[in-house]
């Protein structure tokens, strides 16, 4: 049964939410600030691999410590948690911002209940049925850990968020192949209305950022109006 922290400060809301949730099966359990969140997160033990929640949705205007920040906290400590934001915030640059910050999905108020809750369930298929059984992947001197969601390079730990794993888990099945913006979109955004390719650039580019090193080669390369291929050489004069 999976477990969910539910953050929101519109109290009738979060607790509405609650007993939706609940009654689809789930445990949830409420906050209504962030500092609520930071301090049952911690008192749960949910910051480390001993009793993690499955899932944490976060209203993005909280008191005490907004849900931007709470989200970047999480993510400084658990690369793996999806987090889905809900938040009348809906500009591109925010939602930009909220994957930046590591969030998995963003949803914004006012929202159908129906597509909240196949949201959630989309996000914790893929958390679990991620990498089970399944060997180490390896592309140069990059190791993907499939089955604990992180990655390695040159030695050196890469958390990752469940978007960022399924994205360089399905690069790294196919190195040195041109993989379109519509084949990405099915793989990584499955069951999900596809993302604009703002938001996917936006992905892409926080990826990068992860596996970057000094001194080591690009992985990621850009295919102009096609798409990207990854490796350690892009192999295509159009590629960047």
């Amino acid at each position: 049964m999976a477990r969910i922290l539910l953050v929101d400060d519109e109290v009738e809301l979060a607790d509405s939410l609650a007993q939706q949730l609940r009654r689809e099966g789930y445990t949830v359990d409420v906050a209504y600030t962030g500092g609520q969140a930071w301090e049952l997160l911690q008192k749960t033990g949910s910051l480390s691999p001993a009793l993690p929640y499955d899932l944490l949705i976060l209203d993005w205007m909280l008191p005490e410590l907004s849900g931007l920040s709470l989200c970047q906290r999480v993510r400084q400590v658990d690369g793996t948690t999806p987090i889905l934001f809900l938040t009348a915030k809906d500009t591109l640059d925010d939602r930009v911002e909220g994957l930046d910050a590591g969030a998995d999905d963003y949803l914004v108020k006012p929202f159908q209940l129906r597509e909240l809750l196949a949201r959630v369930r989309a996000l914790l298929r893929r958390t679990t049925s991620s990498g089970e059984g399944i060997p180490r992947l390896q592309v140069g001197d990059l190791e993907l850990d499939r089955e604990n969601q992180v990655a390695y390079r040159q030695g050196r730990m890469i958390h990752l968020s469940p978007k960022e794993f399924r994205l360089l888990e399905y690069f790294m099945t196919h190195p040195g192949q041109l993989l379109t913006h519509d084949q990405i979109y099915e793989q990584v955004w499955a069951g999900e209305d596809p993302p604009s390719s703002n938001v996917l650039a936006a992905q892409v580019r926080l990826l990068r950022r992860r596996l970057r090193l000094p001194g080591a080669a690009e992985l990621i390369h850009a295919v102009y109006g096609k798409g990207y291929r990854f490796g350690p050489a892009a192999g295509d004069p159009y590629a960047s």
